[in-house]
């Protein structure tokens, strides 16, 4: 994806994240290789539990127990994260890069005014006085599209929406306007009005300070409206990574096409939608072929006979892991 090593922000070569306990090992992430390009947005996109989340944690090393990154490296701007010590790693997150997490209420501390919050984040890695840090706080409150900041400050979690939760869980993670910003899943909770106001607060942010964005969702809709890349998930692997017009307009991968045809289209109103049937499989049992094998309907003898296929390009900037794709006319163009 993108035009090489000088383009890329973010680089994640063969991770793999494992949790563990006494009945197995999951393989949350099973050997993922992505690349985040400057000042664009990616979005991992797949069901829920194929990984996506796991990924945007190992990357700032924040996985939970009993999960632990086994293998693989990331790099942020040309300098490796992983095995990087707490302290220096403390200092990256934040200030060059952050995450904005799924549920915006549980992400802020309910005994704490929300000024203290985002003061915090300014203080702990810039070396300003406490009115400084008070300044720099409300003007990314008031960056971030709220309203009345001087009040807001001296507020706590349980007076906000979850509209208002998100906006000031954003002003947190760009206080310090870092390269990258991993938002997972940022409007889940939210009304379709108030969604559309936080992404194009993100985009904004994109493109005015030229922010890269990993944004995690399982919403196609979000993906075709921000999306510069799409990396397409499943049980924990990249199935297929590519320019979001070459993801929603050719999809090659039979489980991204049968995502996208599982969507109502007014384009299509009289086609019954295709679900995809069956469900994932386990992590703590995933199988040594195409873990999609059982709900693909495209499957080949190679595919039940072979391992799973690596990703490999098809076109600049198109990846694809499948033996059997699915076929467009224009292919042939």
């Amino acid at each position: 994806m993108g035009s090489g090593m000088n383009d890329a922000i973010l680089k994640i070569e063969d991770l793999h994240t494992h949790y563990f306990s006494n009945e197995g090992v999951a393989k949350a992430v099973d050997g993922v290789s992505l690349t985040v390009r400057r000042g664009s947005t990616l979005c991992l996109v797949g069901e829920s539990g194929c990984g996506k989340t796991t990924v945007g944690l190992s990357i700032l090393n924040l996985v939970p127990y009993p999960g632990r990154i086994v293998g693989g490296r990331v790099f942020l701007d040309g300098r490796e994260l992983t095995g990087m010590g707490s302290e220096a790693l403390r200092r990256v997150r934040g200030r060059e890069i952050s995450m904005i997490f799924q549920d915006p209420v549980s992400g802020l501390n309910p005994v704490l005014p929300i000024g203290v919050q985002v003061e915090e984040i300014i203080s702990s890695h810039l070396d300003t006085s406490k009115k400084e840090s008070r300044q720099r706080a409300l003007q990314v409150l008031r960056r971030s599209g709220l309203a009345e900041p001087e009040r807001l400050m001296g507020m706590y979690p349980f007076h906000l929406s979850g509209g208002m939760c998100q906006r000031v869980m954003i002003a947190i993670a760009t206080a310090l306007d870092p390269k990258v910003v991993i938002a997972d899943e940022p409007t889940a909770s939210l009304d379709v009005t108030v969604q559309a106001a936080i992404l194009d607060e993100l985009n904004t942010l994109r493109r005015e300070r030229g922010m890269s964005i990993v944004l995690i969702t399982h919403d196609l809709g979000v993906v075709a409206q921000v999306a510069d890349d799409v990396a397409v998930m499943y049980a924990g692997r990249v199935v297929e990574e590519g320019p979001v017009r070459d993801i929603f307009g050719r999809p090659r991968h039979p489980y991204s096409w049968g995502l996208l045809q599982s969507l109502p289209r007014l384009d299509r109103q009289r086609k019954p939608l295709l679900p995809i049937k069956g469900a994932p499989p386990p992590l703590m049992d995933l199988p040594p072929e195409c873990a999609f094998l059982p709900r693909c309907r495209k499957a080949t003898v190679a595919c039940r006979r072979e391992p799973a296929p690596p990703l490999e390009e098809i076109s600049p900037g198109h990846r694809l892991a499948c033996f059997n794709p699915i076929y467009h006319a224009e292919d042939e163009e």
